[in-house]
């Protein structure tokens, strides 16, 4: 089975034709010209032709009424490029709701969501109308990046909600495989959402059709805490999870879609298919908290597939964390970021301006010292402004004028001296959460305050020197443009060369992590070895195979990046060079002489 339009494209022939003909012929076609060409061409009753009807058209005429495909054309219809301009395609999928560990009173109490995620978030909306199922979340995010023209072969899988090192084993173990099964059949055109949704509908609370928390609660403060709530709401939820699971171990059950049960040998499986599928999946992201990260953690989230791992530091002050009952010391999260960097993991972290207890002096202070440190020093980073949500804790120090919301310029003073504070090594991935304007009962509600503080800086002719703020993006660029400047500084494990082909502008095309440890390794795997924590290179993303001319992703910058990462590496005396790789990219490793260990790929030195 395909993936397939609603539209009928033989009864919308001739207006379609029309379109595409001209889209062909007029490589420059500017945004304005294609909704005026739309409006002289429309769909009869219904309006214009959307951008996935189009994309749809052109696939099936490409070659018959028109010239053969041409992936530029693709790319001239493709809605929103930014979302694939990384280099990568990332599909979000969410969590069920379930118990947290923590009680932090910055937190929305949502229970219809896991911890600290909103109802009406765009992905927890989509979470929620898939039933939290992560085949469907997984195939329904691939169809709509087809349907929009964007590339589905490069996948970076990001799984949030609440801290993953608390769910059961089991369910992470399944929910993992599910990802793939979705990987998978997407990539063959098989669809086998409607066996899945049946099965929901049939036997799960989550299902929409069956699922009364709305009921019960609508968002706003709760009488009870959100863990007490949970467990009360989906109790037989959560008893007909586990029991089924047990069942299925024992060979007592047969297994439907939707049972949370795999095994570790299952999982494995789906890895090896998924090294030469057509959709890969080069990145996986879990989320969790310091408190939970130990060695047999970071050693089992790794064997889940996972690559990076997002990591609530919130603030660097134990009195802050304290007051905001964060649960956790700020030793707490110098020990996680040292086992996942030895580890070779990707740390993603999130940090929180505003928290009850803190100012804009202090919150700039605290910025600097995560950089200063070199016992934290991430490399991406969410900054979250504390936005006060009517279910969350802080309400109370709200209304007793113990808190308050910073005011429009105190926060785009502190983002702005943080901006200015970031090095070149990291990447600011988000700046302001995207929580609904509706949701927020005081402070910040733009959701584009990185735009605000980015034009600020640019007033001084200034802007921020983190990676995303200098990604070549759309530019074309070719290898002359380009050299190759490598920035080392110190971590609590070693030392870390950041390699990166940039401009004259440091406008960067690509990079590679290099973690030269100076202490003895987690796991005997990586005895003697440098570990290649990331490669990546930036511009629009392209198939695998192929090739246009003055894009970054094909000029053999990562090879590059590689050769240079192990003649370092040889210099400074390892034996061997190792890499956190993704599933999917154990091929593209495996060509460059790296072979495959059991949780890492190694090549000798």
């Amino acid at each position: 089975m395909g993936h397939t339009s609603a539209l009928d494209l033989n009864q919308h022939r001739d207006p379609l034709l029309a379109i595409l003909r001209v889209v062909i012929a007029q490589p420059a076609l500017r945004r304005d010209q294609l909704d005026s060409l739309l409006r002289q061409n429309p769909k009869g009753r219904d309006g214009i032709y959307s951008r996935d009807e189009l994309i749809t058209a052109y696939r099936q005429f490409a070659g018959a009424e028109l010239p053969p495909f041409d992936a530029a054309v693709i790319e001239r219809l493709r809605r929103k490029p930014v979302r694939t301009s990384s280099g990568v395609t990332p599909v979000t999928v969410l969590t069920k709701p379930f118990p947290c560990p923590g009680e932090c009173i910055f937190c929305p109490n949502d229970v219809r969501m896991p911890k600290s995620y909103l109802s009406d978030e765009p992905g927890a909306q989509r979470a929620e109308q898939n039933s939290f199922d992560p085949y469907l979340q997984t195939y329904t995010r691939l169809l709509s990046y087809h349907n929009t023209g964007h590339p589905t072969d490069k996948i970076e899988v990001i799984i949030l909600g609440g801290t993953w090192s608390f769910y059961p084993e089991s369910y992470q173990v399944w929910f993992v495989k599910r990802i793939f099964d979705a990987l998978h059949d997407f990539g063959q055109g098989f669809d086998r959402r409607a066996e899945v949704e049946a099965a929901l509908r049939a036997a799960s609370q989550l299902h929409p059709d069956n699922n009364q928390t709305a009921a019960l609660i609508d968002g706003r403060r709760l009488e009870q805490r959100y863990n007490q709530v949970v467990q009360a709401v989906y109790h037989d939820e959560m008893r007909r999870s586990r029991e089924q699971a047990e069942a299925i171990a024992r060979g007592e059950r047969p297994r439907s879609p939707v049972d949370e049960y795999a095994t570790w040998a299952e999982l494995e499986a789906a890895h090896r298919e998924n090294e030469s599928a057509a959709c890969r999946c080069v990145g996986l992201v879990i989320e969790t908290r310091p408190d939970h990260i130990s060695v047999d953690e970071v050693l089992r989230v790794r064997r889940l597939g996972c690559t990076k791992v997002q990591i609530g530091f919130q603030s660097l002050n134990d009195a802050v964390l304290r007051l905001n009952k964060r649960g956790h010391t700020v030793a707490a999260t110098r020990r996680a970021v040292k086992l996942l960097r030895q580890a070779g993991f990707k740390i993603h972290a999130h940090w929180m301006p505003n928290l009850y207890g803190s100012s804009p002096e202090a919150d700039i202070e605290d910025y600097r010292r995560m950089f200063d440190d070199p016992d934290f020093r991430p490399d991406e980073l969410k900054v979250y402004p504390c936005s006060l949500i009517e279910s969350a804790e802080l309400m109370q120090r709200y209304e007793d004028s113990s808190w308050r919301p910073y005011s429009h310029d105190e926060l785009l003073n502190v983002l702005a001296a943080c901006f200015r504070l970031t090095p070149e090594y990291c990447r600011l991935t988000r700046v302001v959460r995207d929580i609904p304007s509706t949701d927020i009962v005081a402070g910040n509600q733009m959701t584009n305050f990185r735009q605000v503080v980015e034009n600020e800086l640019a007033k001084n002719g200034q802007r921020s020197p983190d990676i995303r703020a200098r990604e070549v993006r759309f530019r074309k660029v070719e290898s002359a443009d380009l050299h190759l400047d490598e920035l080392a500084y110190d971590t609590s494990c070693g030392q870390e060369i950041f390699l990166q082909f940039i401009t004259d502008e440091r406008d960067i095309a690509g990079f590679l992590r290099l973690s030269l440890p100076t202490e003895p390794p987690i796991t005997a795997e990586l005895a003697g070895a440098a570990i290649i924590r990331e490669v990546h290179v930036y511009g629009q993303s392209l198939e695998i195979g192929e090739s246009v001319p003055g894009r970054a992703q094909h000029l053999g910058l990562g090879r590059q990046l590689i050769e240079r990462a192990a003649e370092i590496a040889r210099e400074r005396g390892y034996q061997r060079l190792a890499v956190i790789s993704a599933i999917g990219t154990r091929a593209y490793y495996r060509k460059r002489g790296f072979d495959d260990g059991e949780l890492y790929q190694a090549r000798a030195l």
